[in-house]
């Protein structure tokens, strides 16, 4: 099970989060979805993974890119791993919602929705909804489960994201055998 994105997989002890699942962890800081396709190969192929866990999307969004462009980008990737490792399953963490990028959020929620529709058209692509566990009673992010800079993930943001993808990877990397 390999995982690619930004900060937000790289600073993710995975291996420790899925101690029961072979897992290498690519993340690389600030990176966009047109980089996680530039890097493909290093990033990706190379390991011929059965299993792909991306998040990504969430620096476009907030540098400026439309969520239209986050969806084409994403078909890309998309296209690139499946064009090599067709039985590999790509699993999308939706956009995470964060108080430090609050302004964003609307464009992000709109970048989620246009990624789970190509998950839902695209065989062996799978969406996962981390932003809605995420978000309080209020509608706002639920300051726990954020670092101090209110982007980054704290250890019970983790927590949460393992106990919603433990079963799914753990089934998928299961039929990918």
């Amino acid at each position: 099970v390999l995982f690619v994105g930004s900060s937000s997989i790289r600073m993710w002890a995975t291996r420790e989060a899925f101690p029961d699942l072979p897992v290498i962890n690519r993340g690389f800081g600030g990176s966009h979805l047109s980089e996680a396709v530039h890097y493909i190969e290093e990033t990706v192929l190379r390991y011929r993974p059965r299993v792909v866990v991306l998040y990504s999307g969430d620096n476009d969004v907030q540098d400026g890119k439309s969520p239209e462009t986050v969806a084409a980008d994403f078909r890309a990737f998309v296209r690139r791993v499946h064009a090599e490792l067709p039985r590999t399953t790509i699993v999308c963490l939706s956009i995470k919602p964060s108080a430090s990028r609050w302004e964003a959020w609307p464009r992000m929620r709109a970048a989620n929705e246009l990624l789970r529709a190509v998950a839902r058209e695209t065989e062996r692509v799978e969406f996962v909804d981390v932003a809605r566990p995420m978000l309080g009673n209020d509608g706002q992010p639920r300051a726990e489960l954020y670092l101090d800079d209110r982007l980054h993930l704290s250890a019970a943001g983790y927590e949460g994201w393992a106990r919603q993808l433990g079963p799914l990877l753990k089934r998928l990397h299961g039929e990918n055998e």
